[in-house]
């Protein structure tokens, strides 16, 4: 299967390139619409995930849970945003995040956030 890089690094699959092309196809109408962000949350830990509905905004910036969302049915990219989540995040102690669209910008960007456990140990002698 051919891939190409992302700026991470990270292999770069066929048809996330093909979903980020379909997101910045999008921008114009989102735009005219007055949205200025659609986002994507995803959330996963011990082997199950779950992705969240796509949401438009219209604020200067966007942040999960803070932001708030504006009405406009941009479902019809679901499954594009849901090809650029990144594969595994739900694995073990898990992962969270956002694939936002900036429309403005017409940036596609994906946070992902990691869930680990640690621990330390100390040994003494009493």
């Amino acid at each position: 299967m051919e891939q190409t890089q992302q700026n991470n690094g990270e292999a770069f699959e066929p048809e996330q390139a093909v979903a980020k092309a379909a997101l910045l196809a999008a921008c114009d109408k989102l735009a005219a619409a007055g949205v200025t962000f659609v986002a994507v949350h995803f959330d996963g830990y011990g082997d199950d995930g779950t992705t969240e509905e796509v949401k438009c905004y219209d604020g200067e910036s966007y942040a999960w849970g803070e932001s708030q969302t504006v009405k406009h049915d941009a479902s019809h990219l679901q499954e594009h945003f849901e090809d650029l989540v990144p594969f595994g995040y739900e694995n073990d102690c898990g992962g969270f995040g956002d694939v936002v669209l900036d429309v403005a910008a017409r940036k596609v960007t994906v946070e992902r956030n990691d869930r680990f456990e640690d621990y330390t140990t100390s040994t003494y002698e009493v």
